[in-house]
């Protein structure tokens, strides 16, 4: 069921939004060679809690962390772990808060040092790609008109996004509906409409889109062991256009 939201309660969701962009902001100054995965998730958590939030990804789904940290070709949903991260990785940080009842989610892609040209580029177009699909969150336009730009533009790059997970709509629910896929037709799928609150996250791959289980049973790898990267922003649909709620 669609739940749109409030101005009073997508002010509260740019709060909680703001709190877990800065957050990030200081997990992604931390990253190098030589540093467990293990390390950003002890650190969210203790951040998380002292800005007045709690973790909203421990025990969703089994998870048994705060935050997914996904390395090359890991996509979404790795486990932090005793995983020493090395030069020429790249990492995904996808974290999420609950703050005031509201929930907040955001993922960015960093590279470990210095990376290849592929992985650069790969970091490069998915963000990009991300910024493209939240330019056609506005009223009138449609879920696949998001889709749709962002699978055109990665394919465009010779990448692929990856078919099988998505974003979601989120409130006072982790995952809400509508969901968001990377890719579609335009002018179909739902209608947006103002007071929709909704994360798009273009997960993409170098090489084929296909994935698999990771053998921890939680998280999600390219069929091919090919690199993944993965962007995330949670936006709020108003009149003005899409706000992103998760940047400070």
């Amino acid at each position: 069921m669609l739940t749109l939201k409030s101005p009073g309660e997508i002010e509260v969701m740019a709060e909680g939004g703001k709190l877990l962009a800065g957050i990030m902001k200081k997990l992604e100054e931390k990253v190098k060679a030589g540093v467990p995965t293990k390390f950003f998730d002890e650190l969210a958590e203790e951040l998380i809690f002292k800005c007045g939030g709690e973790p909203n990804f421990k025990g969703e789904g089994g998870f048994p962390a705060t935050i997914c940290t996904s390395v090359n070709e890991e996509i979404v949903h790795g486990i932090p772990s005793e995983r020493i991260l090395r030069e020429g990785d790249i990492l995904s940080l996808d974290i999420g808060m609950k703050y005031k009842g509201y929930h907040s989610d955001m993922a960015v892609t960093v590279p470990v040092g210095k990376v290849s040209s592929e992985a650069q580029r790969l970091i490069r177009v998915t963000k990009k790609a991300l910024k493209r699909g939240i330019k056609k969150a506005r009223i009138g336009n449609t879920l696949g008109d998001i889709g749709n730009t962002i699978q055109r533009y990665v394919e465009s790059q010779g990448f692929n996004v990856v078919r099988e997970l998505c974003g979601h709509g989120i409130g006072k629910e982790l995952h809400e509906d509508p969901q968001v896929l990377n890719y579609g037709k335009r002018h179909k799928g739902l209608k947006i409409q103002e007071g929709m609150v909704f994360c798009i996250e273009p997960m993409v791959t170098i090489g084929d889109w296909r994935i698999k289980r990771s053998k921890d049973g939680q998280g999600f790898e390219t069929k091919d062991g090919s690199l993944s990267c993965h962007f995330e922003h949670e936006i709020a649909i108003t009149q003005k256009g899409p706000r992103i709620l998760t940047k400070e």
